[in-house]
């Protein structure tokens, strides 16, 4: 691994909140430039035992916001230790300080706000992530908007799912991504390509992948491109800085970035047997295309 995709992919780590390792969710690997309703019983114990305060902290008592806080937080993770609970500064909300990190809580517990990079707005029974549920729907429309004579796509004959992927042909990510474009394949993931050349704007990046876009077999370009073969200069009309634009837009801080049919961000670099879990999961949300 590079140093430079070393360091962001540690970034990444960090930045998200402990909490989240009780999704089951991982570090984005990519190379740098990132159901309402409660049920009516909680499904968490309702005793709140004293390990889950560190040491030398009491336990809130049953009942109040600050037991619901913690019943939360320990929804998403079992393992969370939770350093202080007390009043936020937003009316309704608990603030929680757990492993150095800040996430506030709504009294009733069914809500987690994840301060910091990579945080967002949780339902603790659920465990949704409605923010990027939110910017989803703004993806898609980036996305559709770009006509799909511009995507270059490596599908099955008959795929289960169809992901977006922007990607850039020096990103060492997207490199091993597309080596295993037989495998996605094979796995029933169709792939459909978005340019993002990292580097920039009128950078050689960017120039690389206009000469891809460009090319009369643009999969074989795109693939020759990733190999580290010299890419044949050619110039067209072409979408690659509109699609460029649109990664921005779409929240887009590294390559490859992975979307599912609703714009759910799936992750950066996946193994096909992990983007089809990743995938197989998607699908029972509510937010899937039925």
């Amino acid at each position: 691994m590079a140093r430079t995709e070393m360091k962001i992919t540690v970034k990444r780590m960090i930045s998200k909140s402990l909490l989240l390792l009780g999704l089951g969710s991982v570090a984005l690997v990519a190379c740098a430039q990132q159901q309402d309703a409660a049920p009516k019983t909680d499904p968490a114990p309702k005793a709140v035992v004293s390990k889950s305060m560190a040491p030398g902290m009491a336990a809130p008592a049953a009942g109040t916001p600050e037991a619901r806080a913690l019943e939360a937080i320990k929804r998403m993770n079992p393992a969370i230790t939770a350093d202080s609970i007390t009043a936020a500064p937003v009316p309704g909300f608990r603030q929680v300080v757990t492993g150095g990190q800040v996430v506030y809580v709504s009294d009733d517990g069914k809500y987690i706000f994840l301060s910091g990079q990579g945080g967002g707005l949780y339902d603790s029974y659920t465990k949704v992530d409605l923010t990027d549920q939110a910017m989803g729907a703004e993806r898609m429309k980036l996305v559709n908007a770009i006509p799909k004579s511009e995507r270059i796509v490596f599908a099955p004959a008959n795929p289960k799912y169809t992901v977006t992927v922007f990607t850039d042909v020096e990103c060492g990510y997207c490199r091993k991504l597309h080596s295993e474009i037989d495998q996605l394949n094979k796995e029933g993931i169709a792939v459909e390509y978005l340019a993002f050349p990292r580097q920039g704007l009128g950078s050689k990046d960017f120039v690389d992948m206009i000469s891809v876009w460009c090319a009369s077999d643009r999969k074989a370009a795109l693939t020759a491109a990733k190999s580290g073969k010299p890419v044949p200069a050619k110039d067209c009309k072409n979408t690659v800085a509109a699609q460029y634009v649109a990664g921005q837009k779409a929240g887009l801080t590294g390559t490859p970035m992975i979307l599912a049919a609703d714009g759910t961000q799936l992750g950066g670099y996946l193994p096909p047997a992990v983007l089809k879990q990743r995938l197989d999961a998607w699908a029972k949300t509510a937010s899937a295309p039925k």
